[in-house]
């Protein structure tokens, strides 16, 4: 039952022998589950008070103290670089179970709009939470408090959206996405660690830029460490995710956890089903109808979004680097050469084609090839020899042409040379050698 802030400081006096409360201060708020007071004694010194609502969170907060007695040492020996509550007292209720009463701990509660990319609270946050899935799982499980591995917390979260189907207020879309992704084994392959349960700002005080104390711990067990990012992933500014990310992963000792953010996505949108259940199960309409209405949004939001878990390839543009094609060309030279090996052979074979047909032609005629001017004269089998080596030639340089179109060479490249153009002695000396051996004509 929700108590009034002085009745809530008059049993914090009887949980703290001699403590003289003269005023009620903030925090002053209830959840669903505890009431939370703050007051001021005589001597000027700040205490809180926390009281269990029902009966299922004055068991929650037994847990919360037996684990607050194993936190300390963590604290002191500076594992932890925050704070926890240290319990000062104990005031038993009328209905049941019993409040804690304990020091105020330095700092307020996180502003998320404050975080920010890069080094400073961001990375201070993502340190913290490290430092908290670090610590040894039996500091959880000495406290009585629930031990998941990692597929039992998969079938824990999958038996919650069947839960939260079967009320009919949420969205095929969502269904679909949250089966897919609790489905796909390749998400689910994590090491259990503690876990807080319950990261909300209001529970995360900070001061002078650092986290300086985690509040209200009665949700804490063992499981996925992506439950404690799954509050920011819903709120934190997206710039300060990578910040976080990254400063968790570096105060992590094992290796790098790929679909952390993923798991941590889920954990952000089942919340909304895990709140609807809450009204369902305490037939509070008005938390039902708040709950379906985000779930609606949220399925209108992610309707064409890529499944959580389903990353999105990442296309390069096309680029041509300087260059390039000449380079890109190197590629082809182990079929270049069969190519021009096939040019050399075909002209090859045109060549001795052509002898043998030469042959044959003189054999049948008897008669010799007239000789032209001097210098001119094929000699015997010269018309055919020439055939066979123009065909040779041209078969090489039809392989050497193919090599120079694939590797182009700049300083290869001529112009043609005419003679029109030579010097007047040059052209003479030219003119002079055509001249045969023996005519009047030379000089």
């Amino acid at each position: 039952m929700v108590r009034s802030a002085l009745a809530l400081a008059a049993l914090a006096t009887t949980a703290v022998p001699g403590l003289d409360v003269v005023a009620t201060r903030p925090p002053q708020r209830a959840t669903t589950d505890f009431q939370t007071t703050g007051l001021l004694d005589g001597g000027g010194r700040h205490w809180v008070i926390r009281a269990p609502l029902h009966p299922a969170a004055g068991a929650s907060l037994e847990g919360e103290v037996e684990l607050l007695a194993n936190l300390a040492p963590a604290v002191d020996a500076g594992r932890l670089p925050f704070a926890v509550p240290r319990p000062a007292g104990f005031a038993a209720l009328p209905e049941g179970g019993r409040a804690m009463v304990y020091r105020e701990l330095v700092g307020r509660p996180l502003d998320l709009d404050r975080l920010r990319g890069g080094p400073g609270l961001s990375a201070e946050l993502g340190r913290a939470l490290a430092a908290f899935h670090e610590l040894d799982t039996a500091v959880i499980a000495d406290a009585g408090l629930p031990v998941y591995d990692a597929e039992a917390y998969r079938r824990r979260c999958l038996a919650e959206v069947d839960e939260a189907a079967r009320t009919g207020h949420v969205p095929s879309v969502l269904l679909n996405r949250w089966e897919h992704a609790l489905e796909d084994v390749a998400l689910w392959r994590f090491r259990a660690t503690p876990v807080h349960g319950d990261l909300a700002p209001e529970h995360v005080l900070v001061h002078d830029g650092q986290i300086t104390a985690l509040l209200s711990l009665a949700d804490a067990h063992v499981g996925d460490p992506a439950e404690d990012l799954g509050w920011l992933m819903a709120a934190a500014p997206e710039d300060a995710l990578d910040a976080i990310e990254e400063a968790y992963a570096l105060a992590r000792t094992e290796g790098p956890d790929g679909h952390l953010l993923d798991r941590a996505l889920l954990v952000s949108e089942l919340a909304l089903a895990r709140w609807l259940l809450h009204g369902v199960r305490t037939d509070e309409q008005a938390v039902v109808d708040d709950a379906a209405a985000m779930l609606r949004q949220l399925a209108a939001d992610v309707e064409d979004a890529p499944g959580i878990g389903a990353h999105e390839p990442v296309v390069v543009p096309d680029y041509t680097w300087p260059g390039e094609d000449a380079w890109a060309d190197v590629a082809g030279d182990a079929e270049a050469p069969a190519a021009g090996a096939d040019e050399v052979a075909t002209a090859e074979t045109g060549a001795a084609e052509a002898a043998t047909g030469a042959d044959s032609e003189r054999a049948g005629a008897g008669a010799t090839e007239p000789t032209g001017a001097a210098g001119t004269d094929p000699g015997p089998g010269g018309a055919a020899s020439s055939a066979a080596a123009e065909a040779k030639s041209g078969g090489r340089d039809a392989a050497a042409s193919a090599d120079a179109r694939r590797h182009p060479d700049p300083a290869a490249d001529t112009e043609p040379l005419d003679l029109a153009d030579l010097p007047d002695f040059l052209a003479a000396r030219e003119t002079a050698e055509d001249v045969p051996a023996g005519d009047d004509r030379r000089g």
